[in-house]
């Protein structure tokens, strides 16, 4: 593809003016203060991804903190006492829970709906309030730019929502997911009337984040080299750092805030090439980038979402994924560190994982994979020349 004078100087612009991005002005962290009023906080989970930065920030908030889970995962070693009670929710087992009450329930990790129905029936007049962990997967279509939190929902079309379990969603991931966070927030309206608030994320991502799917970018920028930057550069991604969603989410019941929020970011709209330049300026190095059009990533059978994790075209059925809307959220007291503070925090934590864990990443695609389609990208832009084609 060749490069115009117009391109070039776009490029100029974005890599002189990526340090200048609002979400790479570094600052200190305000001081975390205590709330006006000390909450009783029963968290389902509390040990994966999100759950561990609800209880960290809740504490210093000044919050007492019940976990209820499996036990099966090894708990953080917190700042102050935390209560632990076990069960297992996909069998039922919520004798743990029974006969106790707390201000607030914040439900991290189900995705099938009987598990939030069961936790309405043991909590049922034991909690003023009720947080469902959701995902912007539940709109029935990303379609359209923009989408705010009274699109319509992904619909189950199974036999019985409440006879899904975790394994039969696992199996079928990508025809279930979304239909039964969609049925999971209506069971959670049906047995908390008039207490639910419902959150749903985009990609979440930072320190802790098992799944690589952001990490496999600033991990490949500091790589160096040529790097393949799918698209005009234009697309938007969207993503949130865990810590910025449990911080909101501990304010979010500290204000007894109820409703629907789409939870995603940054705050402002960010473009893939300025995505990446912003990447390489936190990261340092010389990694080139080179633009390969959507259009050829297909023909070569790319997965974007996979391949190319977070990022997906603006164009079709894609065209909203990274666009939606939060300004309800952000209204509600939604805030966004720096990316380079995520950047940074990320990448200290992954080089503190096992080198077995660090050579075996969990997504994005292989060096070599990205090297073969740069190869074929250039072998057609050689054949388009000869040919006399634009």
């Amino acid at each position: 593809m060749q490069t115009t004078r117009r391109d070039l100087l776009r490029l100029a612009a974005l890599s002189t003016a990526a340090a200048a991005l609002p979400s790479l002005a570094v600052a200190a962290a305000p001081p975390i203060t205590r709330a006006a009023k000390p909450l009783r906080i029963l968290i389902l989970g509390g040990t994966g991804f999100t759950g561990p930065f609800q209880v960290e920030y809740a504490l210093a908030r000044g919050h007492r903190i019940t976990l209820f889970n499996r036990g099966q995962r090894p708990s953080p070693e917190w700042s102050s006492d935390v209560e632990q009670l076990h069960g297992d929710r996909e069998t039922g087992d919520l004798k743990a829970l029974e006969g106790r009450e707390w201000d607030v329930c914040i439900d991290n990790p189900t995705s099938v709906p009987h598990w939030v129905r069961d936790a309405g029936r043991v909590l049922a007049g034991k909690v003023g309030q009720y947080v469902f962990i959701s995902t912007i997967s539940v709109y029935a279509s990303l379609a359209t730019p923009g989408m705010r939190e009274d699109g319509a929902l992904a619909k189950y079309s199974g036999e019985d929502p409440l006879k899904e379990t975790r394994a039969t969603l696992l199996a079928n991931v990508g025809q279930l997911y979304g239909p039964l966070k969609a049925a999971c927030e209506a069971e959670a309206e049906r047995q908390f009337p008039g207490k639910a608030t419902i959150i749903r994320p985009g990609f979440i991502v930072g320190p802790r984040d098992e799944t690589d799917r952001f990490t496999w970018w600033p991990r490949r920028v500091a790589a160096g080299g040529e790097m393949l930057l799918p698209g005009s550069g234009r697309d938007p991604v969207q993503f949130i750092d865990g810590r910025d969603l449990a911080e909101w989410t501990i304010r979010m019941v500290e204000a007894g805030r109820t409703g629907i929020y789409n939870a995603t970011g940054p705050d402002y709209r960010l473009e893939t090439d300025a995505f990446a330049h912003g990447l390489r300026a936190i990261l340092g190095g010389s990694t080139q980038f080179v633009r390969v059009p959507t259009e050829f990533l297909r023909t070569q059978g790319v997965q974007f979402g996979a391949d190319l994790p977070i990022w997906l075209p603006e164009e079709g059925e894609t065209a909203g994924f990274a666009s939606v809307s939060i300004e309800r959220a952000r209204s509600a007291g939604l805030t966004f560190r720096p990316l380079a503070r995520t950047v940074e925090d990320l990448m200290a934590w992954w080089n503190a994982q096992t080198e077995e864990r660090r050579n075996a990443p969990r997504a994005g695609m292989t060096a070599e994979r990205e090297a073969e389609l740069l190869a074929a990208w250039r072998a057609a832009a050689r054949a388009r020349a000869a040919a006399g084609a634009p």
